[in-house]
């Protein structure tokens, strides 16, 4: 068999070789922060432009929020949706 390369001598295969022909590249940093900063400031802005579109229902929504919570926990002081009558009226 034919061996390209300059030296003839096998190269070892293993977890230490793969390891050190691994290094981080330089420019791994610079672009993680611009992807970071980026991301940042696209959230910043969604959240506050959806933010001011989102205040005016707020009355709306609250109203609507009290009338759900008043139903879910009100019906206990007047007997759930019963018709009212506790057995002490007189039968007709």
């Amino acid at each position: 068999m034919h061996q390209h390369g300059s030296s003839n001598q096998s190269q070892p295969v293993g977890k230490a070789s793969l390891q050190e022909n691994r290094q981080p590249t330089r420019l791994s940093l610079p672009i993680k922060l611009v992807l970071y900063v980026s991301i940042g400031i696209i959230a910043f802005f969604l959240i506050t432009e959806h933010l001011a579109h989102l205040v005016g229902f707020f009355p709306l929504l609250s109203i609507l929020f009290i009338c759900m919570f008043m139903h879910l926990f009100m019906h206990g002081g007047h007997g759930g949706h019963g018709d009212g009558n506790s057995g002490n009226s007189p039968s007709r």
